[in-house]
């Protein structure tokens, strides 16, 4: 669907029958996001053309994806490996050591910057929704496979995105209701930690930066996709008639908003 064409862009339907979309990327022409429950990473071209790219060959989902600059492709999982990379001949090993699965009961959403570092989140997930519940961390993994927290006290740490420049990590706190953004320190530490922008009554999962800096936000329980620039100043809305799960701008300008939608029950 067309993104920055307000006040009433044009939607279309590109495909169906997914078990839940998650986690979507823009790579090589192409619409990648993981299929949750049918433990598949999927690309989809404009026209609407399908390919299974990966199977997770072990009960595990696969909860997101992105690129190390080499080219390899990085998925975080619901199993005790929780950061995994396909090697050449198709593969998954272990990207990161073994003190990694020690940092978070569970892990979410992942990014790569542009240097290697792979910013990866969780949370104790079964206490979720708990009153002043504050228990997700952000943990960086290194590009020798060595991990740390770098950042906590999130309520639902959720979707992120990198600036062109690596120099900012933004992180929708969904919980929180806001986004939350930090500097990307040269060791791939964060600090300055501050509110990019607080969203009302916005519950933000998965986010995308646009070429103007701003974000988008998919929202599930409001149904609905929504601009924002820093500050919170709400610049367009695309209503839905289910939940907004994540998003991410491609198509051959990057001007095309993809939104992964689905009907959710809690």
């Amino acid at each position: 669907m067309t993104a920055h064409h307000a006040p009433a862009p044009e939607t279309q339907i590109l495909l169906t029958g997914l078990a839940l979309g998650e986690s979507p990327r823009w790579h090589d022409s192409r619409l990648w996001f993981a299929n949750w429950l049918a433990q598949e990473i999927i690309a989809v071209d404009p026209a609407g053309n399908r390919e299974v790219i990966l199977h997770v060959p072990f009960a595990a989902i696969p909860y997101s994806i992105d690129w190390l600059p080499t080219g390899q492709l990085l998925l975080s999982s619901s199993s005790e490996r929780p950061l995994l990379r396909q090697e050449p001949d198709g593969s998954l090993v272990d990207h990161a050591g073994a003190d990694l699965a020690t940092l978070s009961p569970s892990f979410n959403e992942l990014v790569v910057d542009g240097r290697g570092n792979a910013y990866l989140n969780g949370a104790d997930f079964s206490a979720l929704g708990e009153a002043g519940a504050s228990a997700g961390v952000l943990v960086l993994v290194t590009p020798d496979g060595a991990s740390r927290v770098v950042a906590d006290g999130f309520a639902f740490p959720n979707g992120m995105a990198v600036t062109p420049d690596d120099g900012t990590l933004i992180v929708a706190d969904s919980y929180g209701k806001h986004l939350l953004a930090f500097t990307i320190d040269p060791d791939g530490g964060l600090s300055g930690r501050r509110v990019w922008a607080d969203l009302g009554d916005g519950t933000p999962d998965g986010i995308c930066l646009d070429a103007e800096g701003c974000v988008w936000y998919a929202d599930v329980p409001n149904r609905r996709c929504v601009r924002v620039r820093e500050g919170g100043a709400v610049l367009q809305t695309i209503d839905l008639d289910r939940g907004a799960f994540a998003c991410m701008l491609g198509g051959d300008d990057g001007r095309t908003l993809f939104i992964l939608a689905a009907e959710w029950h809690g």
